[in-house]
């Protein structure tokens, strides 16, 4: 008997970031991560932040980091210059 009920709904991550320019250029977490607890939630801090840095994501996946087991992220909010999602 399998573990997987394909009807329940897995938790989600929803998670906000910002990033900013160091001197050599790079780009470096200036916020976050910050877990959300809705994405609207992760909606509005992200473009709360958007003015004050000069990238932020707002982005979103279902996970069950208990088994280690995580989905594709799916990008909520972007603005500006953000690192790729891995």
């Amino acid at each position: 008997m399998s573990d997987d009920v394909p009807d329940q709904k897995k938790p989600k991550l929803i998670v906000v970031m910002a990033f900013d320019r160091g001197e050599d250029g790079d780009l470096f977490t200036a916020y976050g991560p910050t877990d959300q607890q809705s994405e609207d939630r992760a909606i509005r801090t992200a473009k709360a932040l958007a003015s004050n840095h000069v990238g932020v994501i707002a982005w979103s996946r279902e996970a069950d980091p208990g088994l280690g087991d995580y989905g594709p992220p799916t990008v909520l909010f972007t603005n500006g210059e953000v690192p790729d999602m891995e």
